[in-house]
């Protein structure tokens, strides 16, 4: 079985090193988690977001401490138009799950919670991060970046390279090596970009380049509907 999962190039600047810290962390995370999941169930009909103990408690946390969960960023994600939106409408999600983690910076944990909806086609990954940093000079660091605007919010669109993980199911054994091309959104959660970001991830399974206006559609669909997101004027 193989599992591809985007992970922008590390550089020396803080938001790279941070970006790719969270993509790497959270979706090498998920490909392992998808291995746990029946595909053969996915077949039939699309994949619903399920919630565990685990992920329960989770979100009783992330309530409490008025940050939104993985569980809550997967049921923005898995829309039931979101195939249409990807422009492969005949498609349904084959997996679909949020997690809650962190990243250890400056002697601190911040909170990334995430989710991943995967479908024959595209995968899509929706992380929030709960660092300091805005997003703001970004675009002179990233590659092919963008500056975009997404409901009031400033944006960053820009590529980064995959890494195609290959798991083999009856050594046990794992390998890994490039990838496609992903393109990624990164956006800042307040329209005065104070710190922090959502980021909007999208690769394909055939390793082809992700079409751009498909991405920023469902930015716009899937973003305000996230508990917390204030629309900018």
């Amino acid at each position: 079985m193989s599992e591809e999962v985007a992970a922008p190039e590390k550089g020396p600047n803080p938001w790279a090193q941070a970006i790719a810290a969270l993509v790497v962390v959270g979706a090498l995370g998920g490909a392992l988690f998808v291995l746990q999941k029946n595909d053969a169930k996915a077949a039939d009909e699309p994949a619903a977001c399920s919630a565990s103990e685990a992920d329960k408690k989770a979100d009783a946390v992330a309530k409490a401490a008025h940050r939104v969960s993985g569980t809550q960023l997967c049921g923005a994600l898995n829309r039931a138009d979101l195939p249409v939106l990807l422009g492969t409408p005949g498609e349904h999600a084959q997996t679909a799950y949020g997690s809650d983690g962190s990243v250890g910076s400056g002697g601190r944990q911040i909170p990334t919670p995430e989710a991943t909806v995967r479908l024959d086609t595209y995968t899509v990954q929706l992380t929030r991060s709960y660092d300091r940093m805005p997003i703001g000079g970004m675009a002179d660091l990233l590659s092919e970046a963008q500056p975009q605007t997404i409901a009031g919010h400033p944006a960053v669109l820009y590529s980064t390279q995959t890494i195609a993980i290959r798991f083999n199911l009856g050594g046990g054994k794992s390998e890994s090596g490039p990838g496609g091309i992903a393109r990624a959104l990164v956006i800042a959660p307040d329209p005065k970009d104070r710190g922090g970001s959502y980021e909007l991830t999208v690769w394909r399974q055939d390793r082809m380049r992700p079409d751009d206006a498909a991405l920023l559609r469902i930015a716009q669909k899937v973003l305000p509907t996230i508990p917390g997101w204030t629309t900018g004027a």
